[in-house]
């Protein structure tokens, strides 16, 4: 075997071991990004299972006000159906714009809810209200903080895949793009309020 031989077989060895690495790695950082959604899944869940209590607690004081709470129930619905959606497959462009666009609605919703509230003393000075609000806060920063560390590992993972030498292999190892999860419109940014 000439020295051609041996140096063709080194840097063929080379290379493979370069794609194991980049392919192990990129796993990694996919693995990273889906349970950094995961973390984002259980605090939705958390948020969507408390709305239905926040809706029973002011359908007693507030009875002629039916659509703005069946707004409420529908819009967390879908919600709930989109994270799911986007559960099964986190960082999938479609899915994501999906939840981001759902949860929106949902926000603006629990915004007119709050609205709405704010004309019900009674319901707004409510033990059961009251703590309500303080547990939808606490969620609302802990879905801050979840969407964060997915974005995070998102950027990564992204940065990863379309770095030279890495993009020459990405695509053909099956590593697409994942998309962030962004609030698109500049007034659903802030969380909604909460307070009685």
């Amino acid at each position: 075997m000439g020295t051609t031989a041996i140096i063709i077989i080194v840097i063929a060895v080379l290379v493979i071991l370069f794609v194991i690495g980049t392919y192990n790695g990129l796993v990694g950082l996919r693995n990273r990004y889906k349970n950094a959604f995961a973390q984002i899944d259980v605090q939705l869940k958390r948020r969507y299972d408390l709305i239905p209590n926040l809706v029973e607690t002011a359908k007693g004081y507030m009875a002629h006000e039916r659509e703005t709470l069946e707004a409420v129930v529908k819009a967390r619905n879908i919600a709930a159906g989109a994270a799911t959606n986007a559960a099964a497959n986190p960082g999938d462009p479609q899915q994501m714009s999906q939840l981001a666009n759902a949860e929106g609605a949902l926000k603006g919703a629990m915004g007119r809810l709050m609205v709405v509230v704010e004309r019900y003393p009674d319901l707004k000075a409510s033990q059961n209200m009251m703590a309500l609000q303080e547990e939808l806060t606490s969620t609302e920063n802990k879905v801050s903080f979840a969407r964060q560390a997915f974005n995070d590992a998102v950027m990564v993972y992204n940065t990863k895949r379309e770095v030279f030498p890495a993009v020459v292999f990405s695509g053909m190892l099956g590593f697409t793009a994942a998309q962030l999860f962004e609030i698109v419109d500049p007034t659903e940014r802030e969380a909604p309020k909460v307070q009685f």
